[in-house]
């Protein structure tokens, strides 16, 4: 029997606020993997999270603070971002 999981597996705070995500594919069969690849995105201040997995959004509640948000946009404009 094949079985595919995607889960997050690592999740990093990066010095500007931004949150690294690294979400893991992983195919099994008979309960040992297979195959497996990932695939990593960044959520950055001020991005809307609400659709990100339970512990990325609590992450990004925690740090994503109005002065952090603040920050990274200002950082973003003073490189014309």
């Amino acid at each position: 029997m094949l079985e595919k999981i995607i889960s997050v597996d690592l999740i990093e705070v990066i010095e500007s606020g931004a949150v690294q995500v690294r979400t893991k594919t992983a195919i099994l069969e008979n309960g040992k993997q297979i195959s497996g690849s990932f695939h990593r995105h960044v959520v950055a201040p001020g991005d809307d999270y609400s659709k990100q997995d339970a512990r990325v959004q609590a992450i990004c509640k925690a740090t994503h603070t109005a002065a952090v948000v603040s920050a990274y946009q200002a950082a973003q404009a003073a490189q014309g971002v």
